[in-house]
C-alpha cells in the first residue's frame, strides 16, 4: 500500500512516486492483474475503458454540468447517474445531459448508490472485453468533474488499485478537521498508511478492488471503510491532487448537523472493522482434514 503526497515527484502518467526512503524508488504494483488486450487489439494501443458513477440526491441544479464535464474525461465511455430517491428532477436533467440514469425509489444512502452503480456498469460491460474501471464522482462537482481525470492513469497502468483525489481547501467550508483527523488516525492505526484526505469521495478503482470491499460501510463512513478494507487485503492506494470544487458544508446549524452525522458514521465504520480484526485474530484456525 502506498501514499502519494503532493510534494513527491511524478512519473509521466501523472501518478505519484513512493516517498524518499521507502523500500523501493520504483512505482508500486497494483494487486489487481492488468487485463490482457482483447483479441485483435494491439497491446501497445489498447486502453481499458472507464465508467463514471455519480451518486446523486436532489442535485438538479448541478448534475447537468457534472455529467457533461465527466464525459470529457479520457477513456470514459459511460457516465452513470444513480438517483438515490431525489425529490426534484435530478434524473431527467442528468438523462438530458447524456448520462445513463438508474433510480432508487427511496433514499438508500451513498453506499447503496455506489453498489447499484457498480452492478449496472458490470451489466453493461461487453463480453470478451476487460471490465471497465470505476470512477466515482460527487454529483456537485459541476464543471470541475473533468479534473478527476488524473485519477485514471495510476489505475489504468497498474500502479494502484485505487486512486483518491486530494482536493484543495474549499471556500465556505465550516469544519475544523475533527472528523478528518479521527478518520486519518484510525486508518493509520489499522493499516499503517496515513492518508491526506481520508474522506475524499472521488476515487478511481478496479472492479476487483471494489468487489473486495463490499458490502460497503453505510452512511458517511463509506470512504473510511473502503480504504481500511482494501489496504488490509493488500490492495494499493495512491492520492493524487485534483483541482475540484464542490458545495461544502458551512458553519450554520445544518452544517453542524452534517458533521455530527458524518462523525457518527465514520466511528461506526471504524468500530465495525476493529471488531472484525479482533475476531480474525482470536478465531481458532483448524487445519483442513
Amino acid at each position: 500500500m502506498t501514499s502519494a503526497l503532493p510534494d513527491q515527484p511524478t512519473d509521466d502518467t501523472g501518478s505519484r512516486r513512493p516517498a524518499t526512503g521507502e523500500a523501493s524508488e520504483t512505482l508500486p504494483t497494483a494487486k489487481t492483474p492488468r487485463p490482457p488486450a482483447p483479441d485483435g487489439a494491439h497491446p501497445g494501443r489498447f486502453r481499458q475503458r472507464v465508467a463514471v458513477v455519480i451518486p446523486a440526491k436532489d442535485e438538479a441544479r448541478r448534475i447537468a454540468a457534472t455529467v457533461r464535464s465527466a464525459r470529457a474525461i479520457p477513456n470514459v465511455d459511460l457516465v452513470l447517474v444513480v438517483d438515490d430517491g431525489s425529490e426534484d428532477n435530478t434524473q431527467h436533467v442528468a438523462r438530458e445531459a447524456g448520462a445513463v440514469v438508474v433510480r432508487h425509489s427511496h433514499n438508500r444512502g451513498k453506499a447503496a448508490a455506489m453498489e447499484t452503480g457498480a452492478a449496472v456498469v458490470a451489466m453493461r460491460d461487453v463480453p470478451g472485453r476487460p471490465e471497465r474501471l470505476l470512477l466515482f464522482v460527487d454529483a456537485d462537482l459541476a464543471d470541475t468533474a473533468v479534473n478527476t481525470a488524473p485519477l485514471v492513469p495510476p489505475v489504468l497502468e497498474g500502479v494502484a488499485d485505487m486512486a483518491i483525489a486530494i482536493i484543495p481547501p474549499q471556500v465556505g467550508a465550516g469544519g475544523h478537521g475533527f472528523v478528518v483527523g479521527a478518520a486519518r488516525r484510525a486508518i493509520a492505526g489499522m493499516t499503517g498508511w496515513t492518508p491526506t484526505q481520508p474522506l475524499s469521495g472521488m476515487r478511481c478503482m478496479t472492479r476487483a478492488a471494489f468487489e473486495a470491499a463490499t458490502p460497503l460501510a453505510r452512511g458517511w463512513g463509506v470512504e473510511v471503510g473502503l480504504t481500511i478494507d482494501l489496504l488490509r487485503q493488500g490492495y494499493v492506494a495512491v492520492e493524487i491532487p485534483c483541482e475540484l470544487r464542490h458545495r461544502p458544508s458551512g458553519k450554520d446549524f445544518k452544517g453542524q448537523l452534517h458533521r455530527a452525522a458524518q462523525y457518527r458514521d465514520v466511528q461506526l465504520a471504524i468500530s465495525a472493522r476493529r471488531v472484525r480484526r479482533t475476531v480474525d485474530v482470536v478465531r481458532p484456525h483448524h487445519p483442513a482434514p
